[in-house]
């Protein structure tokens, strides 16, 4: 039965990004079909860690939820970032980021139940095994409808007062929601932080499971987007992490 995954934080700069495109790189790597899909229209960027061009997008979510095409047409086979020969494993459906695009998505918004319709299609017309959305920051109409409609819900914050607040709302908005199951991420930790007793103080706040706590990586930092660190670091301590993180979810 294919999955949802949908991975949000309250506030922006959290690694969500970075963090959804490890974790479907890492479950691709095991065989299994997996898309991304960016929902953060306003402010697109997930694109990048796939290596995929904008220029190699003739047509994008975007286009999908104004309805000049199918949600197929949307959709890139990116398996490539897990190697040359690597072939219909890991799907990406990008959001535009042409300037004219997003401004008239900030004017004029979408229809938030086509978005759900893409969603159940993208599942079907190529056999995905798992689908993770990429939620744009904050509480708005399209993050509530991916929270609802997601079979697992990860939320990362960082060890910072304002995180610890935003997500205080998150949690209790997607208990309304209903989610099956919900974790906490803990991201961008400083070594001076014990990440057990760190997650058992986010635990404990938030009476919610925390499905890992990732190290602030120096080698994260300067590889700057430029790839997917579970494959330019595969041995370091935050790829293990990762690992750990994908298997309790997956369970």
């Amino acid at each position: 039965m294919p999955k949802i995954i949908a991975i949000h934080s309250f506030r922006g700069g959290t690694g969500k990004s970075n963090t959804t495109a490890n974790l479907a790189c890492l479950l691709a790597r095991q065989g299994r079909r997996v898309g991304v899909v960016d929902t953060d229209i306003q402010s697109p960027g997930i694109h990048v860690l796939f290596n995929l061009d904008p220029k190699d997008t003739p047509h994008t979510l975007n286009d999908f939820l104004w309805g000049k095409c199918d949600i197929g047409r949307a959709v890139y086979d990116v398996s490539r970032v897990l190697g040359p020969e690597e072939r219909e494993k890991l799907f990406l459906i990008p959001s535009s980021i042409r300037t004219g695009d997003i401004a008239r998505v900030l004017h004029y918004g979408y229809d938030i139940n086509l978005l759900k319709e893409g969603y159940r299609k993208a599942i079907e017309q190529f056999a995905l095994d798992y689908l993770f959305i990429d939620t744009h920051p904050g509480l708005n109409e399209e993050t509530l409808m991916s929270i609802a409609i997601a079979d697992i819900l990860l939320i990362l914050l960082r060890p910072d007062q304002q995180d610890y607040q935003g997500t205080a709302v998150t949690v209790e908005v997607s208990r309304q929601l209903e989610v099956p199951r919900m974790f906490l991420i803990v991201n961008k930790v400083p070594a001076a932080l014990p990440g057990d007793a760190l997650a058992a103080k986010v635990t404990a706040a938030y009476a919610c499971d925390v499905a890992g706590v990732l190290p602030h990586a120096d080698e994260m930092m300067a590889l700057g987007s430029s790839g997917l660190f579970c494959l330019t670091h595969p041995d370091a301590v935050l790829s293990r992490i990762l690992e750990d993180i994908l298997r309790r979810i997956t369970a």
